[in-house]
């Protein structure tokens, strides 16, 4: 009769005359059980199998060991678990919860992981725009570009009366020698400058450019595309675009004005602006003085720039002084006076902005949306829409299965160590699969409530 071996123990101080060890023998083990509530939320959107369809394979069927849908699904659900390399997945497509997500146990072939390692996972972001003799698997970006707001329209059951569009761009630092780089003197380092634009939490656009252009390039098309798809489900909604004074420009203020878009953007100083708001800046410096606290006055007037804007248009200044320095700041809008007073315009409207900057840092504080080390600008801005598809995947587990819970309002990075970063040991029987998360988990009714929402939005 063969011996049993007993597997080594590592000796820790005892607790109460109890001895402590520790051992690797406690079978097949994840540490990604929340990823379920990802498999859920992908079900209730078809986000992966939507996103696959962007690809067009022209592999060998009979060759083929991973699907496509299958690679966007693992790459996808890796990011939004805080695998932000591809290396990461030579250990990753062992783990039997992401197996169970797949749909694959065991490999197709002998000696094999049921899930793609680094190198079958790469060529999607080697991907051509025509598929080559190596490089079999393309990707198409306008379908991309769109699959971003069919999933925010699909996110309302009824067409709004009015939406915001937030737009903004953003650094992204670069360490290497990657097609497209240049230095930026404002953000004094070498990087790309992405165009990201958001309504509220959800991502419409995430557009990889290089940083030697004005902060509003390619603006006017993006948001030609974007409207015209919006519009085309509702048409009736009334569209607002919302950007600091990057965006203050002749061609998307014309665009917006010939195409029934209001704008709210942020205008850059100078001295005819401060002159007109002199009178202002002397009155809040008068009373700041007599209080000791910060004053702030507002002025709403007409302005037109020397030769750059082809109208006079609606701008309000703010005349503020703080500890005795002045500090003015301007916007210019296309809302109409009678519709919005210019102390609410600034302080509500348009401040509220701000609030994207957080949705900008969960995507690469949280989902390495600036993890854009590939060699070429195509690869990168794969990777890009990868960390983006993590957001939107993340942002349909917060809306449709944590609303009105403590995690409505979570960011990606706490709802990753909360709900998704679970414990678990995998059972496999004839009958089932049995994921068994740790009991002492303390969100187990968040997590029950998530799965009975996302189940009821994918039936």
């Amino acid at each position: 009769m063969p011996t049993e071996c007993s597997p080594a123990l590592f000796a820790f101080p005892p607790v109460e005359g109890r001895r402590v060890v520790a051992g690797f023998d406690g079978g097949a083990i994840s540490s990604d059980a929340g990823a379920l509530l990802l498999g859920a939320a992908d079900r209730a959107i078809r986000l992966s199998e939507r996103f696959a369809a962007c690809f067009n394979d022209r592999r060998n069927p009979e060759l083929i060991g991973h699907q496509v849908s299958t690679l966007v699904m693992q790459r996808v659900v890796g990011i939004a678990l805080g695998y932000e390399d591809l290396n990461d997945h030579d250990e990753l497509r062992h783990d039997p919860v992401l197996a169970v997500l797949a749909g694959k146990l065991q490999a197709e072939r002998a000696g094999c992981a049921p899930l793609a390692g680094k190198s079958t996972l790469n060529r999607l972001e080697l991907s051509r725009p025509e598929p080559t003799r190596y490089h079999k698997v393309s990707c198409d970006p306008a379908a991309v570009e769109g699959l971003f707001v069919e999933v925010f329209l699909e996110a309302h059951k009824r067409a709004p009366a009015q939406i915001i569009l937030d737009l903004d761009a953003t650094d992204d630092p670069l360490h290497g020698h990657q097609e497209g780089r240049f230095f930026h003197g404002y953000h004094d380092c070498y990087c790309y400058l992405p165009l990201s634009v958001f309504c509220g939490r959800h991502l419409l656009a995430a557009k990889l450019r290089r940083s030697n252009i004005d902060a509003s390039a390619g603006a006017v098309a993006e948001m030609a595309r974007i409207v015209a798809q919006i519009r085309r489900r509702w048409p009736r909604v009334r569209i607002l675009l919302r950007a600091d004074s990057g965006f203050a420009r002749e061609a998307l203020m014309a665009w917006c004005e010939a195409n029934r878009v209001d704008y709210l953007f942020g205008l850059a100083r100078n001295e005819r602006l401060e002159a007109a708001i002199r009178a202002e800046l002397e009155a809040a410096a008068r009373a700041s003085t007599k209080t000791g606290q910060p004053a702030r006055r507002f002025k709403d007037f007409r302005y037109a720039t020397l030769d750059s804007w082809s109208r006079r248009r609606r701008v309000i200044g703010k005349a503020e002084v703080t500890r005795g320095e002045a500090n003015p700041r301007f916007i210019v809008t296309s809302l109409q006076r009678s519709e919005v007073r210019a102390r609410y315009l600034y302080e509500k409207i348009y401040c509220a902005r701000g609030e994207m900057e957080n949705r900008i840092k969960e995507c690469q504080l949280d989902l390495f949306a600036d993890r854009t080390s590939a060699a070429t600008m195509r690869a990168n801005q794969l990777r890009l829409w990868f960390a983006s598809m993590a957001y939107v995947l993340l942002c349909a587990l917060r809306r449709v299965g944590l609303a009105d819970t403590q995690f409505a309002k979570a960011t990606c990075g706490t709802i990753r160590l909360k709900l998704l970063k679970l414990g678990a040991l995998v059972q496999a029987s004839v009958r089932r699969i049995k994921i068994a998360i740790a009991s002492a988990c303390p969100w187990q009714t968040e997590f029950g409530l998530a799965h009975a929402r996302l189940k009821r939005a994918a039936a």
